[in-house]
């Protein structure tokens, strides 16, 4: 077998609860976790949400890598759809330990502040969240840590990508790139957040900090289940910003202009409800700087 290797669950899209109309609000995206692991350790890159999808997750874990001591759970950003499972992952795999850099933890905590997660989470999930509700350990300063104290994983800090403080884990070894949120399969990207033209520049310029470490494997943070992992990922992913940027430009009359054209532009792409709240912020932030 060889020395160093790595496998992708990715969970199902999961319906979102509407507390006003007590019905469904859509689908959440799938959401990529990745295993990288030799013949006695391993290391998971991010969590699913709710307790079936981290039982599920838990059960591949076991398959897929059987006997490892699962040393590290590393969170590539602070979004609550990528850490949600910690506490049931920290239950079932005796010693492991969370981790992150700085700015993700921050993120991490701002996302558990209790108005805001009742809210985004705990409404949109009702009784399928994880307890206790649970943090990430810091990361050391240079952002490296070991599998077998040998072969090295290192974050790498990306700025805002859908969101802030976004990080990658590199895995020089096997030129693997664990990218969370900075790079984005086949599934709508969420720009509710990078809703300003700078904020885009800034996506793009992560996803050329993935590009510049010439990687053979590009793990999206939300994909179709079965993509593989190629690098075409990074230029899909900055062109549908690019896009996205030159339909802001056209001066679309509302947040429908923006999706109509948008899904002619990506009509294979999954979760329009990712587009239409994308298309929302997008609109509401460009009325407000004419303002």
């Amino acid at each position: 077998m060889a020395a160093l290797r790595s496998a992708v669950y990715v969970t199902p899209p999961i319906p979102i609860y509407n507390p006003s109309t007590k019905g469904s609000a859509g689908l959440w995206s799938p959401i990529s976790c990745t295993l990288i692991y030799t013949s006695k350790e391993a290391v998971l890159v991010d969590t699913p949400i709710t307790v079936e999808q981290t039982n599920d997750l838990i059960k591949w874990i076991d398959k897929i890598a059987p006997g490892r001591k699962l040393a590290h759970i590393y969170v590539t950003h602070g979004h609550y759809d990528h850490f949600a499972g910690l506490p049931l992952l920290i239950e079932h795999f005796k010693g492991v330990i969370p981790i992150a850099t700085e700015g993700t933890i921050q993120h991490m905590k701002d996302q558990l502040e209790p108005e805001a997660f009742d809210k985004a989470w705990a409404s949109r999930f009702p009784g399928q969240i994880p307890k206790p509700l649970t943090l990430a350990n810091p990361l050391s300063k240079d952002g490296k840590f070991y599998l077998e104290d040998k072969y090295v994983l290192q974050a790498i800090e990306c700025g805002h990508t859908d969101t802030y403080n976004s990080t990658i884990l590199w895995i020089p070894e096997i030129k693997l790139a664990v990218c969370g949120d900075v790079i984005y399969g086949q599934v709508h990207q969420m720009l509710a957040y990078a809703n300003t033209k700078a904020k885009r520049e800034e996506w793009i310029r992560a996803v050329e900090i993935v590009e510049k470490l010439n990687p053979m494997y590009v793990v999206p943070g939300h994909k179709q289940q079965y993509e593989i992992d190629g690098i075409w990922h990074l230029t899909n992913t900055k062109k549908y910003i690019q896009d996205f940027g030159k339909v802001l430009e056209n001066d679309p009359k509302s947040p429908r202009d923006i999706v109509v054209v948008m899904t002619k532009l990506y009509p294979d792409r999954f979760n329009s409800g990712a587009l239409i709240v994308s298309a929302q912020g997008a609109f509401k932030a460009r009325k407000e700087q004419k303002i």
